[in-house]
Formats: structure tokens, sequence, C-alpha cells
């Protein structure tokens, strides 16, 4: 993992490559942000998604939670991620939303690293900081 504010490992900037690629099929036809993430798997695999959104605003679906119903699709329920890359074709601050953090809670493991642009950088902390007090069962260590 990389400094807080520094250059991110070769596996993240992987993860951070792939959240870009798929960033760029984002149905974003309202807001023109173009948002990507990646999950990474304990199973090695990496899943992606893309924000969609919808002219009724309250049912667009971020990235993030596009990229978990994804993984839970292809792998079952029991997937546990160990590693998220979010991005956006801005170049702007964009950490998880507090829904899309509640649903990743539900899947992520509390020592994930987690980047994201911030302050023109990329930010990495673990899951644990972005969620200190989850709603519903902690998965602490």
């Amino acid at each position: 993992m990389a400094d807080a504010d520094g250059p991110l490992d070769a596996a993240m900037e992987e993860l951070m490559s792939q959240a870009v690629e798929v960033a760029r099929n984002s149905y974003s036809k309202y807001s023109k942000f173009k948002v990507g993430a990646a999950l990474r798997l304990s199973n090695g695999k990496v899943v992606t998604g893309t924000n969609v959104e919808n002219k009724s605003y309250g049912l667009t679906i971020c990235a993030e939670r596009s990229a978990v119903v994804r993984a839970v699709a292809e792998y079952g329920p029991k997937i546990r991620v160990v590693a998220i890359a979010i991005t956006n074709l801005k170049g702007k601050d964009s950490s998880p939303c507090g829904a899309c953090r509640q649903v990743l809670t539900e899947f992520t493991e509390p020592d994930a690293p987690v980047a994201f642009p911030w302050k023109k950088k990329k930010k990495v902390e673990p899951f644990s900081a972005l969620v200190p007090f989850p709603f519903g069962p902690a998965r602490r260590k």
C-alpha cells in the first residue's frame, strides 16, 4: 500500500487503471461525472463497476455499489473485498458516498486499502478509516 497521499504501489495502480477503464462506460447523461470502481476480491479476481444515472436522481447507482452487485452476482454472497480503487474522469475529489460505504461494509475487510482521488492526489486509506462506526454487524479484526 502507499502512504496516505503518496504514489500507489503496483497492485493498487493496476486496480486504479481498471477503475479508469470502466469509468469510460459510465451512463452519466445528467451529471457528466463518469466514475469507475474496481474491487479486488479475496479470490484474486477483480470486479469493476461504473455509475448508472437516472433522470430520477434517487434511482442512480454509484460505481462502488455497481461493482459490489456485480461481484455478488458473479461470485456469490460470501465474497470478501480486499482492495478498492475509485476514480472519475474529471480528476475531482471522490471518496465513496455514505450509501456506498454502508454497502461495502457488508463485504469489505477492515484493513482493505481504498484508493481515491483527493486534493489532486491519490489518497489511500484503510476501509475502517472511511467507516469508523459501521451500521450493523462490524467485521473488525
